[in-house]
């Protein structure tokens, strides 16, 4: 009997080994920990570097020009220029107010009948008729004070109420914009400045902002 007891014990002993080996291995529930790299992180960058100033296009200003005619006039006749694609640029410049003699405004029936008898004297006047001044009576414009103070003297002592009042005026210009390689911006504005037969009241150059290189693919 014992040898049937000892049989039996390693049979099973055997079955519970089998059993054991037979089974799929266990999977780890614990989290993976770490971090992966961004994607951002694995391209190369594409950011462009600035041009360096000294390669930078220049932006180019030259002015005042009369008329607009005159302006592109002077595209037409300048090769190198008409290269750039300048534009003509209006501006209304303030420009110092000229020294006024004047009656003051009065009543137009008033004013009317005064101008008509300075006329008569021979005094070279003429009845403002719109604006600040409507109905005042003006006797000389002047750039210099000091001429108007001598009008103004003279006008007194033929005995008219005269004042001296300031006269606001603005005065259309124009102006070339464009831009050009470094290398050939003296001689464009040499060119133009040749053409034009005087010298203009600016010539301004700078290098054109916002300028970078172009993006490349890799």
């Amino acid at each position: 009997m014992r040898w049937v007891a000892a049989f039996l014990l390693s049979l099973i002993v055997l079955v519970w080994y089998l059993s054991g080996a037979l089974q799929p291995p266990r999977r780890s529930t614990e989290p993976v920990t770490g971090t992966l790299p961004r994607v951002a992180s694995l391209k190369p960058s594409s950011k462009a570097d600035p041009v360096p100033e000294s390669a930078q296009p220049r932006c180019v200003r030259i002015g005042w020009i009369d008329t607009q005619q005159k302006a592109e006039a002077l595209i037409a006749a300048v090769p190198l220029l008409r290269h750039w694609e300048p534009v003509v640029s209006e501006v209304v410049r303030e420009l110092p107010p000229l020294h006024w003699v004047i009656i003051p405004p009065q009543p137009r029936e008033i004013a009317l009948r005064q101008f008509r008898d300075i006329q008569r004297r021979g005094i070279d006047s003429y009845l403002v008729t719109e604006g600040e001044y409507r109905n005042a009576i003006s006797l000389g414009l002047f750039e210099s004070l000091a001429s108007a103070r001598t009008v103004l003297e003279e006008k007194k002592r033929q005995n008219l109420n005269a004042v001296l009042a300031n006269y606001d005026r603005n005065q259309i210009s124009y102006a070339l914009d464009f831009e050009a390689d470094p290398d050939l911006v003296e001689e464009t504005v040499q060119a133009v400045s040749s053409e034009s037969g005087r010298d203009f009241d600016f010539v301004e150059i700078h290098p054109c902002e916002g300028v970078a290189t172009p993006e490349k693919n890799p």
